[in-house]
């Protein structure tokens, strides 16, 4: 059952006079964001810029840099133009980006030297699974396809020169986090700028660097073959950057908070104590489960990462599930199958059937992530009769979401009361009623959905000491379990069986 269930987005307001302004990039895996908030939260702009999605090979998912660069200046320019706001009206500036997805770029012209791999992509993955936890212990994280380091050493072995132009001080590598910045700062046009750097959260996803001492480890490098020469300096998440480039829009404002998108909506839902956590709704599914100042490792198939650091202050960590497909099933029937127009779709579809129909979907395009780590598996769906049509597929991905959390939220351990939800997806109150009952316990969602976003506008606004505590997201929406038990063990069952189905595919 719904309570308080008055939903809205996030929505431009008017320019208040005198006001301070905080802009935020949210460079996502489909998208580019850019809001402008205030400092009592409000948001008073937004622009969104969608980029190619480039599949040269099965398991391959691949991005243009220079394509999602172009997108951020035009996202920021729109977004200053929709409230008539100049570079001087913004205080401070955020970043939260996609996390290991790895770009190599030309440190003289910029031009990057392959498209940047995104992390979904499945080429990195080692010959030997056994292999997954030679890292762990030093990392939080395991050795397959995930991480941004070996994507970065994949780059240098296949692209011709690539490894003597590295040694010769030619290359420089980044997350997207540090290549924004580096373009941001001055990029090629104005290269005694240009700042090399990327935050702890997006180097703890990387495989390269040691979870305790937040500095690139040379014994990791050395082992995966990535120069440490290319690397960013690392820097916590909440502080100053530097400040953006005289050329272009925002010029001269300071980049004072960087988070890699999941640790931004736990920031930005405000889970700043130990044993806060939230989940994320978006092209994956993504559970942090904040453990404090000490990092804290799972033998249940979490991860262990950073979960934000703030300047002068000891580095806060989190476990984390990552669920590699969530809205990108829902993108995946709309553009692949057809089968939807619009992702809004769904819940219109769902709702007219009581069930799937028997039809279970396990979205395993690139293997399943956590809690089961299996990059063997494969998409598959199972359970058809002449009796299904469309609607049943529909709600079928949706429940396909809905069992992974549930996964996640087992393996993280303990008995929740309550789980805190954001991203796009939750804007389907179906979707967020389904996962009540099938976790069998409160989904609270706040009015402001986009916490990743806001997260990184919060971490801007702490770092330049505009404000001190993340923003507010408007009042919640509590959804509450329905299903019977019984229903909720059969489908639990089905689940599990075809996700057995899926093993061994490759």
């Amino acid at each position: 059952m719904q309570q308080n269930a008055a939903k809205s987005q996030a929505k431009p307001q008017a320019k208040h006079n005198g006001a301070k302004y905080i802009a935020a990039i949210d460079q996502g895996t489909t998208s580019t964001r850019v809001f402008i908030t205030d400092t009592d939260g409000n948001v008073v702009s937004h622009a969104q810029f969608e980029h190619r999605q480039h599949l040269p090979r099965q398991g391959w998912l691949e991005h243009d840099p220079v394509e999602i660069w172009r997108n951020t200046r035009r996202a920021i320019v729109e977004a200053l133009a929709d409230i008539d706001l100049a570079d001087e009206d913004i205080s401070a500036l955020g970043i939260t980006n996609q996390r290991e997805t790895a770009v190599i770029w030309e440190k003289a012209t910029g031009r990057p030297i392959y498209n940047a791999i995104v992390w979904q992509d499945t080429r990195t993955n080692p010959p030997d699974s056994r292999d997954q936890y030679r890292y762990h212990e030093q990392t939080g994280l395991l050795h397959n396809s995930y991480p941004a380091g070996p994507k970065w050493a994949w780059i240098l072995d296949h692209v011709d020169g690539a490894r003597e132009r590295a040694a010769n001080g030619e290359l420089l590598a980044g997350t997207i986090d540090t290549w924004l910045i580096w373009n941001l700062t001055g990029g090629a046009r104005e290269p005694h700028n240009a700042l090399h750097l990327t935050d702890v959260t997006n180097a703890s996803r990387t495989l390269l660097m040691d979870l305790k001492s937040l500095e690139w480890s040379s014994s990791l490098c050395d082992d995966l073959r990535v120069p440490q020469e290319i690397l960013p300096q690392i820097r916590p998440s909440i502080g100053r950057f530097g400040a953006v480039r005289s050329r272009g829009p925002l010029a001269g404002v300071p980049i004072t908070g960087v988070l890699g998108d999941q640790q931004a909506a736990l920031f930005g839902q405000n889970c700043l104590t130990q044993n806060d956590a939230k989940m994320t709704y978006g092209t994956g599914l993504f559970m942090l489960l904040n453990t404090g100042q000490t990092p804290v490792h799972s033998e249940t198939g979490m991860l262990t990462t950073v979960a934000y650091q703030i300047e002068d202050q000891p580095a806060v960590y989190a476990q984390e599930g990552s669920v590699a497909v969530g809205g990108s099933l829902i993108q995946w029937l709309r553009d692949q199958l057809g089968i939807i127009k619009t992702a809004a779709e769904t819940e219109t579809l769902a709702a007219q059937v009581e069930d799937s129909g028997g039809v279970t979907i396990v979205p395993a395009f690139s293997g399943l992530f956590a809690p089961r780590w299996r990059p063997d598996a494969r998409g598959i769906i199972c359970g058809l009769t002449r009796y299904v049509d469309k609607r049943h597929i529909v709600r079928a991905a949706l429940e396909a979401t809905c069992l992974q959390t549930f996964e996640v939220v087992r393996a993280m351990g303990g008995d929740p009361s309550e789980l805190k939800v954001d991203g796009g997806m939750t804007d389907n109150d179906l979707l967020m009623q389904m996962q009540a009952d099938i976790l069998g316990v409160d989904v609270a969602r706040p009015e402001n959905i986009e916490t990743t976003v806001m997260g990184a506008a919060s971490a801007a606004g702490m770092g330049a000491k505009l404000i001190d505590a993340p923003l507010p997201l408007g009042p919640i929406t509590t959804f509450e379990s329905e299903m019977a038990g019984p229903d909720r063990d059969r489908l639990i069952a089905q689940w599990e069986d075809a996700v057995e189905r899926s093993y061994g595919q490759v």
